[in-house]
């Protein structure tokens, strides 16, 4: 099995049905989906049986988990443990795959990377990211560096984690919003993976969630300060913050998040990073 694609879910109405569509209509059909529900309440489970009745093939590749968990990183913890993808995609209810390709491609690059020898056991691959609340692309950095650790990691629903990476390091429940921060960071810092950007997008994120909150503000701040002063040095921390200062970092990121500027800024983004 080449991809594990799970989903968590808790109370997310009809969203579910909509992210597993973009899923089956796939033209690479070595998948499986690991769907974790925490216990809905909603109606959501009688959705789910009846696209099980509906009886299509595609839906058979489908691993229904219906138990008690602490929470989104609990819940994709517990999907880790029951994948057996060899690259693990993690796509929250309402997020969906970017078109019917994205699989395939995905696999192509992965293909290419083992002919070159590269260790796909270690191997993160990850694209850019189609926004639907700013309803504009978003550009990831074509190399991982520090400095991108520090700024802006791809989005986690656009990166193909090798398996062997989310075992080895589960995700820290310490952290109720960044703990999937803490782990690329770890994979960058400690764990020896290996990035490789596909020019192409991999998810369409539909934004809004929990992190994004208003009220959660403050603790992503804190958790963000927690976590980077635990894989980089007091220098490395000085340059970068120094760094974001000099580039208007504020200022960009209220043109990103602007319903008025952000498409233009996001196409200026990505022209930048394409010449590099």
């Amino acid at each position: 099995m080449l991809f594990s694609i799970i989903v968590v879910a808790l109370n997310p109405g009809e969203k579910w049905k909509a992210t597993l569509d973009s899923v089956f209509c796939q033209t690479w059909e070595d998948y499986e989906i690991i769907l974790k529900d925490g216990g809905s309440t909603d109606g959501s489970l009688d959705i789910w049986r009846c696209v099980q009745e509906a009886g299509e093939p595609s839906r058979n590749r489908v691993r229904y988990i219906n138990s008690k968990d602490s929470g989104i990183y609990d819940a994709m913890n517990q999907a880790v443990s029951l994948a057996s993808g060899q690259f693990l995609l993690f796509l929250n209810c309402g997020d969906l795959l970017a078109d019917e390709r994205v699989l395939e491609r995905t696999a192509a690059a992965v293909r290419r990377q083992e002919a070159a020898g590269t260790d796909t056991d270690r191997l993160i691959l990850y694209g850019d990211t189609w926004s639907e609340k700013n309803r504009a692309a978003i550009a990831s950095a074509p190399a991982i560096t520090g400095f991108t650790c520090y700024r802006n990691i791809p989005c986690h629903q656009s990166c193909f984690y090798g398996a062997a990476l989310c075992r080895e390091k589960p995700y820290d429940l310490q952290y109720k919003i960044r703990a999937d921060y803490d782990h690329f960071l770890w994979c960058f810092y400690r764990g020896g993976a290996e990035f490789l950007h596909m020019d192409f997008p991999v998810s369409s994120y539909e934004g809004g969630g929990y992190s994004e909150s208003r009220a959660n503000a403050e603790l992503d701040r804190r958790e963000h300060g927690q976590i980077t002063s635990a894989y980089m040095s007091r220098g490395e921390l000085f340059r970068y913050k120094a760094q974001m200062a000099l580039t208007l970092a504020p200022l960009r990121r209220a043109l990103a998040d602007s319903r008025a500027f952000t498409g233009i800024y996001h196409k200026i983004k990505m022209w930048v990073y394409r010449r590099r």
